[in-house]
């Protein structure tokens, strides 16, 4: 049995197949960034669903794509803890961005490849290679245009009282606005970037407003001009985007790419479970170790 992941911060989507392709089950894990998780807490999230906990010594492969596993750092770490809860399986770890490229990107195409979900990233692939110009630090110094950002605005302008009256009083029907509360999830839960981008949900439904409309384009334009430009071909190949964020607000990012002359080729809410199989096609292409 073949286990395929995709996993960002908020959540993870499991795939077991068997040696002919046969979808055994799918199933769904909260995320497993090991950037804001320890050891614990991830063998915690596996085992809270039964269909992983109850087959996981009839693993042989275990292919994981996720968030937070872009240095060596943490796909060691993250790699060591599966192998040790999958013990008959050989492991491979890989940063989300290749599952993303992989289930937007026809085989041996170049493509500029953007994720805009819980966090943020860019990558360029050249048909072979995934490259990338910016190296991640992380949620608090990085991730431009994500929901965990958005959700930082939206919270620091109630609590500023920059947000306009009526939406602030919508806001605060919607969530639990207590400082304490809120301190609690940002600095002792794990996954304060998920937490934060539970937010994202309120702006994009009042994406008209001036007040979101002003996060948005700022957001969008430190995107592009931090992310995509940084690579030269950035109007000459196709652009692609997952996550929730690109697809809810595929429209606003639409205009901002038109304004710096790029060329967007997809916008894909999640990467579907035909589209998580179909990455099986490239595992020949992937390093694999």
């Amino acid at each position: 049995m073949k286990l395929l992941v995709d996993s960002g911060s908020t959540k993870a989507d499991w795939i077991a197949i068997d040696d002919s392709g046969k979808v055994l089950f799918t199933t769904q894990t909260l995320g497993l960034n090991p950037e804001v998780l320890d050891k614990e807490e991830i063998i915690n999230r596996l085992d809270d669903k039964f269909d992983i906990s109850h087959n996981k010594d009839k693993a042989t492969h275990l292919f994981f794509y996720g968030a937070g596993c872009g240095t060596d750092r943490m796909k060691n770490f993250l790699s060591d803890v599966f192998q040790l809860y999958f013990k008959n399986a050989a492991v491979v770890v890989h940063e989300d961005t290749y599952a993303a490229v992989y289930a937007t990107t026809p085989k041996d195409a170049e493509a500029i490849v953007c994720i805009l979900g819980t966090g943020s990233n860019c990558s360029y692939f050249d048909g072979k290679v995934l490259h990338q110009k910016v190296q991640s630090l992380g949620y608090i110094a990085m991730d431009d245009c994500s929901g965990n950002r958005f959700g930082r605005h939206l919270i620091r302008g109630y609590y500023f009282n920059k947000m306009p009256k009526e939406l602030a009083i919508e806001f605060e029907e919607e969530y639990n606005l207590d400082a304490d509360y809120i301190k609690h999830n940002l600095y002792k839960e794990p996954n304060p970037n998920a937490y934060l981008a539970t937010f994202a949900k309120f702006l994009i439904k009042h994406k008209d407003t001036e007040f979101c409309q002003k996060f948005i384009h700022r957001e969008m334009e430190s995107f592009v001009e931090n992310y995509i430009e940084q690579f030269e071909n950035c109007k000459k190949v196709p652009v692609h985007f997952v996550g929730s964020i690109a697809f809810y607000l595929k429209d606003e990012l639409a205009a901002v790419l038109s304004k710096h002359g790029i060329f967007t080729a997809s916008y894909s809410h999640i990467i579907l479970v035909n589209d998580l199989t179909r990455v099986l096609i490239y595992f020949a292409a992937l390093p694999q170790a």
